[in-house]
């Protein structure tokens, strides 16, 4: 998801994987979480839960 997130915006944003335990996988755009895999119990998926935060 990073190289997408680099092909679509360059460097616009940054971009940081932060270790984590149980699978947990978490999406935040300037501090405000935009997908949370906890909370959905599914992978993320860009054009639909996290792209859509990041062009707005």
């Amino acid at each position: 998801m990073a190289s997408q997130i680099f092909e679509e915006f360059g460097q616009a944003y940054e971009v940081r994987l932060v270790p984590s335990s149980g699978g947990v996988f978490e999406v935040t755009v300037d501090g405000e979480l935009v997908y949370s895999k906890k909370g959905t119990g599914r992978h993320a998926e860009y054009e639909t839960d996290v792209a859509p935060a990041l062009r707005s």
